[in-house]
């Protein structure tokens, strides 16, 4: 890549990442709960209204200190596992009191995340996806059941239930293969635990295996990394993500146990990418969007290819719906005009649950503006290209990038822009130039992290 290391100094600011416009910092028009569920049974009173499910299972036995997703550490099992399975359940209920018309429409997509949701027991597990998925007409030719699993909590059981109940695809934390990057990390994982996972899930017919890898964790460098890529081309994931370590000690204290010292340089970090990439690339996977890769006869792929890529909450898929509803602490859901996000501190949820009462925290109500937005920096997520309906408005981006453009990572074409080959790994810098809200006001704050 020309001039790679003075780009990546020129051009490494923070930014968002874009999973939603707007973006959380920015949220300022919250909806009530009554509007939240007005949204909703506006989008599911059409005849046609397709769904997904996220469902955020907080627990975790221990803290792995890059992460900064929401947690709870504890191995208490008998403390934390019936009651959540309870919450959720009672959540689930009141949606379905509230939102007559939720169970008569297609579920397309149902995604595990957290925390670790093989933290739950298999037959917790099992009572919680029966107690969901047997209340809701689930789309039969294109339904997608996927769980993030971490091998060393994971059990042949777990994954022997899942393939019953009709999931079909699994997420592996592998974030980094080296012993002493995972002991800095407090992430230990063997190899072998990893080989396990994966080769139980293949003979029971999870159609997809994904990787989540990390770059720019401490203690690793470019040995690291090529043992790291070595050993995941061996499992030949179906997917990989290949995302940079977000630092944001702000949000997450535990991130500050690690020392300047200890992390590559910006010039290093950026080194560590462009090899795994590279390697990917030769190996025959198709890049997605932003730090996602698949084999070409992934759906993924088969979706950039058609045009069909999706973006949201949980990141890329091929599966667009109108509604993407969060269930458990924390969990974040969507409408076409509304942001909505549940109690993000355990007890509360808890509370709210338990009495029958959406846990709401906090959300957005969607502009004209904001939806516009939204679609344009979709746009350009899923295809590197956007046209632009309105002269003005692409003399503006046009006149914002114009250093992105003399360095060749944009280019023009009356109002086509597209991002070359080059630009994609500044994918997120080049999606600020379109972000009304960041350009009226930028944040007084550290709020993102950095982009590259």
């Amino acid at each position: 890549m020309k001039n790679n290391n003075n780009l990546f100094a020129k051009y490494d600011i923070a930014a968002p990442r874009y999973t939603s416009y707007p973006t959380v910092p920015y949220w300022d028009n919250a909806p009530t709960t009554d509007e939240w569920i007005n949204s909703l049974n506006r989008t599911f009173d059409k005849e046609h209204s397709p769904w997904s499910l996220y469902i955020h299972i907080p627990f975790c036995e221990s803290l792995c200190c890059y992460c900064a997703c929401n947690t709870t550490i504890s191995r208490n099992h008998d403390r934390y596992e019936d009651p959540y399975v309870n919450c959720l359940l009672k959540e689930w209920d009141s949606y379905q009191k509230l939102v007559p018309a939720l169970n008569k429409q297609a579920l397309k997509n149902i995604h595990l995340g957290g925390g670790t949701p093989t933290f739950l027991s298999p037959n917790n597990l099992r009572r919680l996806l029966l107690g969901i998925l047997s209340n809701v007409q689930i789309d039969k030719d294109n339904f997608e059941g996927s769980i993030e699993v971490h091998p060393n909590y994971t059990t042949d059981e777990h994954l022997e239930m899942l393939r019953e109940i009709g999931f079909n695809r699994i997420s592996i934390g592998v974030q980094d293969f080296n012993l002493n990057v995972q002991k800095m990390v407090n992430r230990i994982q063997l190899p072998q635990a990893t080989a396990k996972t994966v080769s139980s899930a293949r003979r029971l017919g999870f159609a997809s295996v994904n990787f989540d890898l990390i770059y720019g964790l401490p203690g690793q460098g470019q040995k690291e990394m090529i043992n790291t890529i070595d050993k995941t081309l061996e499992f030949k994931p179906d997917r990989i993500a290949l995302y940079s370590l977000a630092i944001v000690p702000w949000i997450k204290p535990a991130q500050r146990l690690f020392k300047d010292e200890d992390l590559p340089s910006p010039k290093d970090k950026r080194a560590l990418y462009d090899y795994a990439k590279g390697r990917l690339l030769d190996a025959g996977y198709i890049e997605i969007g932003m730090d996602h890769f698949s084999l070409p006869n992934d759906d993924l792929a088969i979706a950039m290819n058609e045009g069909r890529l999706h973006r949201n909450f949980m990141g890329y898929t091929d599966q667009q719906t109108d509604v993407l509803l969060g269930l458990g602490v924390s969990s974040i859901s969507a409408s076409p005009d509304c942001f909505h996000q549940n109690q993000k501190i355990l007890s509360l949820y808890e509370a709210q649950a338990n009495k029958g009462i959406i846990p709401t925290m906090r959300g957005h109500k969607l502009n004209e503006e904001d939806q516009f937005v939204q679609a344009q920096i979709l746009e350009l997520m899923t295809k590197f290209k956007i046209y632009f309906s309105d002269d003005a408005q692409a003399q503006s981006v046009k006149s914002r990038l114009e250093p992105m453009i003399a360095d060749k990572l944009v280019s023009f074409d009356g109002n086509t822009m597209s991002i070359t080959e080059e630009g994609k790994g500044f994918l997120r810098v080049i999606c600020t130039s379109l972000d009304k809200r960041l350009l009226r006001a930028k944040p007084q704050t550290i709020t993102f992290s950095k982009a590259i």
